[in-house]
């Protein structure tokens, strides 16, 4: 991934943040709350590893496959469970780890690929001439990450704007004090950090 190093590290600490979060309200709130905070849990720690700072904490080379086994599994659940976004985040994630493993100046150093965040121009005979993965799969993961991030983000606006102010208020109260829509948020969060992931490509 071809973003700086600082990049991956905030990069790091919003996928851990949102992580721990959803980890701690994987064993509260209803049955589906339960499932999408558990969905989100795993989607942050492998986002958080895989954009730990090559030069910093270098993973092995086998990581790439590691990524591919858990969340292709977590794709194939999340299909038979109808969950489609989360297997959508699932196989984007596979694809991220693939495309590093493919990246032609990568050759026998896979865990650099995987978790690049930090700048590869100052290392010697490497150079960075085209993005990894396939640039039309990568356009369509980009655009149905910002829908996504888009259509959450609205849905996160408390009350009506046509409603009265004491209906607002009551929105206000109901909506934005609740565990649930912290959850929502920590899906919005989720979903920058996939759309930064996949420009870093």
């Amino acid at each position: 991934m071809h973003t700086p190093s600082l990049v991956g590290w905030l990069l790091v600490l919003l996928c851990a943040a949102t992580g721990g979060y959803c980890l701690t309200r994987s064993r509260s709130g209803s049955p589906a709350q339960r499932v999408t905070a558990r969905c989100e849990a795993l989607m942050a720690v492998g986002m958080a590893v895989m954009a730990l700072p090559a030069s910093v904490v270098p993973l092995p080379a086998w990581s790439p496959w590691v990524f591919t086994a858990v969340f292709g599994a977590t794709a194939l659940w999340a299909l038979v469970r109808r969950h489609p976004h989360h297997a959508v985040g699932a196989l984007a994630m596979v694809y991220m780890a693939l495309a590093m493993v493919g990246m032609p100046d990568m050759a026998g150093h896979p865990a650099a690929g995987m978790n690049g965040m930090t700048g590869m121009a100052g290392m010697a005979g490497m150079t960075h001439s085209a993005p990894a993965g396939v640039p039309l799969l990568t356009g369509l993961l980009l655009a149905y990450y910002a829908v996504y991030v888009l259509a959450a983000g609205v849905r996160l606006v408390p009350g009506d704007a046509g409603a009265g102010p004491r209906a607002v208020v009551g929105a206000e109260r109901g909506a934005c004090a609740g565990p649930p829509v912290v959850l929502r948020a920590c899906q919005v969060a989720m979903g920058l950090g996939m759309l930064a992931m996949l420009l870093a490509l």
